[in-house]
């Protein structure tokens, strides 16, 4: 219900700021327009977000894979994890939009690329999610562990990772949200496919509506992939562990 709420609010601050400014449809379309041309271009916008959607959802696989991998190698060798840790942080100060180009070169106009920006934008806040959860065991378990004796691998298996699991949730949640615009991105560069592609082939045809349309359907997948993820393997990980 709040949800309904705030799409409509937003909706009518949209249709107030059309009103206010008086900017003709090409700069600032109303909702009501670009409701039409959702509809009237159902079909070419449903295939480009298939597209879109097959991208982000392969990315977001390999992203968090690779995540989880990362930071359990961190966990488990301390000087893996205080070689690894400072670059991850810097790699959050590199522009997304710098390395589309890098990787169009390298990997071409096809899928790669743009699977390639999800894995990127996936990987660090999966990967420093779990590892900061994976660092910050219950200490009195801790003390309990390590005076039976038990192993690091063990401790990591039966007491951090468990505890871990509900920042590894928040990491997969939010890269939920930003897997489809890793994917948008790469097609904006260099793309024929996508809602990216799309965007740019209205841009370049000053049909600004199609703009928004192919925006609100960027913007419905981010949230489809956050709902899953929310309510599918999140919720899985933080009830049942292992």
């Amino acid at each position: 219900m709040r949800a309904a709420w705030s799409i409509l609010i937003a909706l009518a601050l949209w249709q107030g700021a059309v009103w206010a400014t008086g900017l003709p449809p090409f700069l600032l379309p109303a909702p009501l327009d670009v409701a039409r041309t959702l509809w009237a271009n159902r079909a070419e916008i449903g295939t480009a977000a298939l597209y879109t959607a097959a991208e982000t959802l392969v990315g977001l696989a390999l992203g968090a894979a690779l995540g989880i991998v990362t930071a359990l190698a961190m966990a488990g060798w301390p000087r893996l994890g205080r070689a690894l840790g400072p670059v991850l942080i810097v790699s959050q100060t590199i522009p997304v939009f710098a390395l589309a180009p890098i990787l169009t070169l390298w990997l071409g106009f096809g899928l790669a690329p743009k699977i390639a920006m999800v894995v990127l934008i996936v990987f660090v806040p999966v990967a420093q999610s779990l590892h900061d959860g994976l660092m910050a065991p219950p200490a009195a378990q801790m003390d309990v562990a390590l005076s039976m004796g038990a192993g690091r691998w063990a401790i990591l298996r039966h007491l951090r990772l468990p505890a871990a699991l509900p920042r590894l949730a928040s990491g997969l949640r939010l890269g939920a949200i930003y897997a489809p615009v890793g994917a948008v991105i790469g097609e904006w560069v260099g793309g024929a496919r996508g809602l990216g592609a799309l965007m740019i082939q209205a841009n370049g045809r000053m049909k600004t509506d199609l703009m928004f349309a192919a925006l609100i359907v960027v913007v419905a997948l981010s949230l489809a992939m956050y709902a899953a993820i929310d309510r599918w393997l999140a919720r899985m990980l933080t009830r049942r562990g292992f």
